[in-house]
C-alpha cells in the first residue's frame, strides 16, 4: 500500500510551525504579504520610538539599542532553528 501526501496535507517542519506562531502575516491588496513582529517586540520598538520622540533618548543611542535588540532576536531564531532541525532528525 502506497501512501501519497499532497503539499497541503504533508506534515510541516517544526521550525516552520514555530515561525508562523511567532509572527502575524497580513495579506494586503496593494502591499502584498506583511509580517508583523510579536507584540513584545513591537512594544520594545514603540518604547524606543517614544523616548526618541520625547527627546529623552538621542537617535544614535536608539539606533544602537534597536540594532542590539534585532541581533539578539536573530541569535534567538538561529537557536530555535537548530533545536527544530534536531527535533526533525530525531
Amino acid at each position: 500500500m502506497t501512501v501519497t501526501t499532497s503539499a497541503a496535507t504533508a506534515p510541516r517542519p517544526a521550525l516552520e510551525r514555530l515561525r508562523e506562531a511567532e509572527h502575524l502575516v497580513l495579506d494586503l491588496p496593494i502591499m502584498g504579504r506583511i509580517s508583523i513582529p510579536p507584540p513584545e517586540q513591537l512594544a520594545y520598538l514603540a518604547g524606543i520610538g517614544t523616548l526618541v520622540a520625547l527627546e529623552l533618548l538621542e537617535w544614535p543611542v536608539a539606533v544602537a539599542l534597536t540594532a542590539g535588540h534585532l541581533l539578539a532576536e536573530a541569535h534567538h531564531h538561529r537557536l530555535l532553528q537548530g533545536i527544530g532541525e534536531a527535533l526533525e532528525e530525531a
